[in-house]
């Protein structure tokens, strides 16, 4: 399981916003086995002045934060940040400059999920990797 919030400056189109989904979902499909059919993303556009960043990054600035289950090996996860690295350059044109990702793990029994704490819910894919 992973909730990503995408934050970046208002005004993005319709199109960028899928493409950087894609990056995204594409990235943790491939390095966490997540289902194709499981994305949960909520871009978060902001308006300049409410989106504070340092003069050495663009207007394409974007933070990227994923909330996931606890369990994943250090490797694992720097292979996601280095695929959504790649993907967001490749799909999107985002610079790695312009983009941090910020991976918050939180154990299962923190989570509910269709009526259930999620140390209870079968997800159907592996999360010690």
């Amino acid at each position: 399981m992973a909730q990503v919030k995408i934050y970046a400056l208002k005004g993005m189109s319709p199109e960028r916003m899928r493409m950087i989904s894609d990056a995204i979902h594409g990235a943790l499909v491939q390095a966490l086995g997540l289902p194709e059919s499981k994305k949960f993303q909520r871009f978060i556009l902001m308006d300049r002045e409410c989106f504070i960043y340092p003069a050495d990054r663009s207007e394409n600035y974007t933070i990227v934060e994923l909330l996931m289950f606890e369990g994943r090996s250090a490797g694992t996860k720097k292979e996601l940040i280095r695929l959504i690295y790649s993907r967001a350059k490749e799909l999107a044109g985002i610079d790695p400059v312009d983009m941090e990702i910020v991976i918050i793990e939180s154990p299962r029994a923190n989570w509910g999920i269709r009526g259930l704490p999620g140390d209870e819910l079968e997800v159907g894919y592996r999360v010690d990797l």
